[in-house]
């Protein structure tokens, strides 16, 4: 039996290739492939020797030859192909073992310049595992490290790998190759355009224990040439693993999060905004985010931009959380937290600003949705007032609902005084239903709403919605403005003495 083998990646290679010349396999390798394999003592003959043609052009050219490409595209029930290779004195491969120039990698870092990443874009690899694919009746084709050990224990349970082991690994190295191609096309496509084909390169980052009910299967993927995700940078500390349901909150809250500087506190239930401050620490802005609307943070996702001290890390240990998630805890916080055995805490240790967001992607029957990511906020330059004067305070309170208010489900209708939500109406089929729930909510809970500022992330067809408010106590409004009935909005607004903003973009969240 006779074994290819070109990685770029040498993990377990030394144990992989051990285990190939104890069962009795003849190595063939490329250049530093070869030079590894020596430096532990195996046996192993090098890809010039085989094609009697040295690796040219930098190494550009190494694999692409008919003696490679032939031993391991032939047929072996075929008589004329086997005639071939005896009358060229060509060898067949048996497995051929690739893994291909870290381009995703390369371009993920913020200071690549083209020619290293052209360099970076694998030919002789795909080529190699797309053939052994191809031929996976006769040829195994290896295109992970991870699938070393199964397949040498394989291979010594009964001295060969099984068809639908091969087919399985075939199907695994087009998978790669897609996806490394996909990645490669991505970074080629100016990020302005729509390209007619799209491909995105996942990864399988993790198996979930289930989807968003228990009967659903469930799996967490990372697109190939992003530099941070979901996940990226973030250590696990205590708690089960991380669910679909949790994932998807955590998704919504640290989106949200990227909208604060100062200290903040964003509690997520559903995908959903349920409590949302900032305070002059992170315990300030917990409390302030959880009196919003207690009941709804239960068994919600939490997340902070700044460490965890002793006296929160107590408080929120008396509440159940789902999620936590924090840049840092000290000691006695997480001695308190980990008494909770439900609790899932998340260590953030990303120290830079987070990449801009991608495209979004939505599923939808037989096809997928695209569009470009909701930017941050737009300059307050671009906002109108449209009534009423507002003062100083009362901007740095209506930005702050409209910030929140872009991460709420539509129709979404936020409340905040004092920096705080303290009613949120989301994802309503009438907007005035969305304020009457907005209103309810700040109620339910005691809050008194006169002087509150109320963000719409649409516009306003008719007046009632926002008199619902006006005479709950509001004083300052803003959104997009747009309809057709604007005066009348405008006159109701101007009527109970509150100022209104016109922002003139909508922030929909379907």
């Amino acid at each position: 039996m006779r074994a290819l083998i070109s990685t770029y990646d040498k993990t377990g290679l030394d144990t992989f290739a051990r285990g190939l010349v104890e069962l009795g396999w003849r190595l063939v390798a490329s250049g530093n492939t070869a030079a590894a394999i020596e430096a532990i003592g195996l046996p192993v003959e090098h890809v010039e020797a085989v094609t009697d043609f040295p690796e040219m052009l930098g190494g550009r050219v190494k694999t692409l030859h008919p003696r490679i490409h032939a031993g391991i595209l032939v047929r072996r029930d075929l008589t004329e192909d086997m005639e071939v290779l005896g009358e060229h004195g060509i060898e067949p491969f048996d497995l051929v073992c690739v893994n291909l120039y870290p381009f995703a990698q390369t371009v993920s870092r913020p200071d690549i310049r083209d020619h290293e990443a052209i360099e970076m874009i694998d030919i002789g690899g795909p080529a190699l595992l797309r053939a052994a694919a191809k031929n996976h009746a006769y040829v195994a084709a290896v295109s992970s490290p991870a699938q070393y050990g199964p397949i040498l224990d394989e291979l010594k349970r009964g001295g060969a790998l099984s068809p639908e082991t091969r087919r399985q690994l075939a199907a695994d190295a087009f998978a790669t190759t897609a996806g490394y191609e996909a990645a490669i096309s991505g970074w080629f496509n100016v990020p302005a355009t729509f390209p007619e084909t799209l491909v995105l390169p996942l990864e399988k980052e993790r198996e979930l224990a289930y989807g968003e009910n228990p009967h659903q299967r469930g799996a967490y993927y990372v697109e190939h040439a992003v530099r941070s995700h979901l996940l990226s940078r973030v250590e696990q500390l205590h708690g089960k693993p991380l669910t679909f349901n949790n994932l998807n909150d955590l998704d919504a809250a640290r989106a949200l999060m990227r909208e604060f500087a100062q200290p903040a506190c964003v509690i997520v239930k559903h995908a959903s905004p349920c409590g949302v401050a900032v305070g002059a620490n992170a315990e300030e802005a917990y409390d302030k985010a959880l009196a919003c609307d207690p009941t709804s943070a239960y068994g919600g996702v939490v997340v902070f931009n700044r460490q965890i001290e002793e006296f929160l890390g107590a408080k929120l240990a008396e509440q159940f959380v789902e999620v936590l998630f924090s840049p840092g805890y000290d000691d006695a916080a997480l001695e308190a937290l980990r008494q909770k055995q439900g609790t899932r805490i998340l260590l953030d240790t990303e120290r830079r600003r987070a990449d801009p967001e991608a495209r979004h992607y939505k599923r939808v029957r037989g096809g997928m949705l695209v569009q470009d990511p909701d930017p941050d906020l737009e300059e307050r330059d671009d906002w109108h007032v449209v009534s009423g004067a507002v003062e100083e305070g009362q901007w740095d309170e209506i930005v702050f609902a409209w910030r929140v208010c872009k991460h709420v489900t539509s129709n979404a209708i936020v409340l905040t005084k004092g920096l705080a939500t303290i009613g949120i109406g989301g994802g309503q089929m009438s907007r005035v239903d969305a304020v009457r729930i907005a209103v309810e909510k700040a109620a339910e809970f005691g809050h008194d709403a006169t002087g509150s500022a109320l963000a719409s992330d649409a516009f306003f067809p008719f007046p009632d919605g926002p008199q619902i408010a006006l005479d709950a106590g509001t004083r300052a409004i803003i959104q997009p403005g747009g309809s057709r009935r604007d005066d009348e909005v405008i006159a109701a607004v101007a009527q109970a003495g509150a100022a209104m903003v016109f922002t003139g973009r909508r922030h929909f969240r379907h």
